[in-house]
């Protein structure tokens, strides 16, 4: 039913589409479709280079989306384009739910976890911008009953020794207040050891967290799981042998970071080098090796991220910032290679079908350079490393310990498959039962018991 309505919906933006041509319903697609080109090619003008080229690029950005409100409202286009823009939404909001239930994301359930007996947690106060003392950790943790390490900002810590040393004292859980980096290298000693790992989300970010469903606003919340947590299964980064829960990025993204002035000033530190990096005498590329199911070349490519776990879809804009599994067992890789407004409006118009964008996943990544070592930013943290550099996952790896209530678990959001939908949407009886959840599970991203998977 749902396939079904999805599909009314298209057709209905199709046929207002029609209905409106003599009333500028052509104009509101071709006036959408320059005014995005348009908007495109000036923000490559102003990421690509300096002075006047900038200064045009800058208004353009700003000129085109502002000019296209004025120009529907003085021609009474925008009650055209918005049921176009209604219609279409509703469409594609009812075909992900369709094609969610007909082809369950496959991630594993979360599972009953008894209660830690001497769990260790390390804390940063710095992280998070004080999170630590703002919200009271240190004493909540201990209320629980665990052993808090409290870092000393003054003070390099090696926090995967310091974990080491609380697994030989006896820990039977590893947590972690603090950054995404922080969070990778106690992550890495708890698998090594087959322990639980719990995450705090007191990072400044906290993607990861974000991604496990935690409560990113409170992390106190994030200790409930002492006192009533489940257990979840999922893969564990590593690039040339240094752990990762997130992202491992090469190229442009690499080179800003090294920055010493990019963490107190990021926007910036990147207006001011990016002319360099994307067409000036700064330019680096690299190459990629994939092997996954197949094997494939990247080449030359601009900037490069290898995630654990692929994130949403760039075509996705709400849920390409996330990952909706971490345990599929495969490295994400999107590779971009831009070099000019052209492209930059085709990546804008195509999406994921551009020539300058690639979007793949894969078991291991090899990458290469003309440079012996190169910039790696490994989870936010910038690093060099001797070339090639190798990305694999540890699948199953890590045990995470989270709350039974987590609210910001997202479902896995599909590619709309419209050939797909359209045989949900006419097909008769029951679905294939090949295509249902034999785990125990609604289809709709829960157990049987109602209960969150990631």
């Amino acid at each position: 039913m749902l396939a079904r309505c999805a599909l009314l919906a298209a057709v209905g933006a199709v046929v207002v589409l029609l209905i409106a041509l003599g009333e500028g319903g052509l104009a509101v697609v071709v006036i959408g479709f320059l005014v995005l080109v348009v908007w495109a090619a000036g923000a490559w003008w102003f990421l690509a280079h300096r002075g006047a080229p900038r200064l045009v690029g800058g208004l353009l950005t700003i000129a085109a989306p502002v000019g296209l409100v004025v120009l529907f409202a003085y021609h009474d286009l925008w009650p055209t384009a918005l049921v176009l823009f209604l219609c279409w939404g509703a469409a594609l909001a009812l075909a992900r739910t369709a094609l969610r239930r007909a082809r369950p994301s496959g991630a594993k359930p979360a599972v009953p976890a008894a209660r830690p007996v001497r769990p260790v947690l390390i804390m940063n106060p710095k992280s998070g911008g004080g999170k630590v003392g703002r919200f009271g950790l240190v004493e909540r943790a201990e209320q629980l009953g665990a052993r808090v390490v409290l870092l000393d900002p003054a003070v390099h810590a090696d926090v995967a020794a310091l974990a080491r040393e609380a697994v030989a004292d006896g820990a039977d859980l590893l947590g972690v207040a603090g950054g995404d980096g922080t969070q990778a290298l106690v992550a890495a000693v708890a698998a090594d050891h087959g322990l639980p790992f719990l995450v705090i989300s007191a990072g400044t970010r906290n993607h990861f967290a974000m991604d496990l469903g935690l409560d990113r606003s409170d992390p106190s919340r994030c200790l409930d799981a002492l006192t009533d947590g489940e257990e979840l299964r999922i893969d564990l980064g590593e690039v040339a042998g240094r752990p990762f829960v997130n992202t491992v990025s090469f190229g442009v993204y690499a080179d800003v970071v090294q920055r010493p002035e990019y963490r107190d000033a990021k926007a910036g530190t990147a207006l001011n080098l990016l002319p360099d990096l994307l067409v000036g005498e700064g330019v680096r590329r690299v190459d990629a090796r994939i092997e996954g199911g197949t094997v494939a070349t990247l080449s030359a490519q601009q900037a490069l991220l290898i995630s654990n776990n692929p994130y949403g879809s760039p075509d996705d804009l709400e849920s390409g910032g996330r990952r909706s599994r971490l345990d599929s067992g495969l490295l994400g890789v999107t590779g971009i290679r831009v070099e000019g407004a052209a492209q930059a409006a085709e990546l804008a118009v195509r999406g994921s079908q551009a020539t300058g964008l690639t979007v793949l996943t894969a078991r291991r990544v090899e990458v290469t350079s003309e440079e012996a070592e190169i910039p790696v930013a490994v989870d936010g943290e910038a690093l060099r490393m001797p070339t090639p550099v190798v990305c694999a996952l540890r699948a199953g790896a890590l045990r995470v310990l989270v709350p039974r209530d987590r609210p910001g678990v997202v479902l896995a959001r599909p590619r709309v498959d419209w050939r797909q939908l359209a045989t949900l949407a006419f097909s008769r009886g029951t679905p294939d039962p090949g295509a249902r959840d034999t785990r125990g599970g609604d289809g709709d991203g829960r157990d049987g018991r109602g209960r969150s998977r990631v």
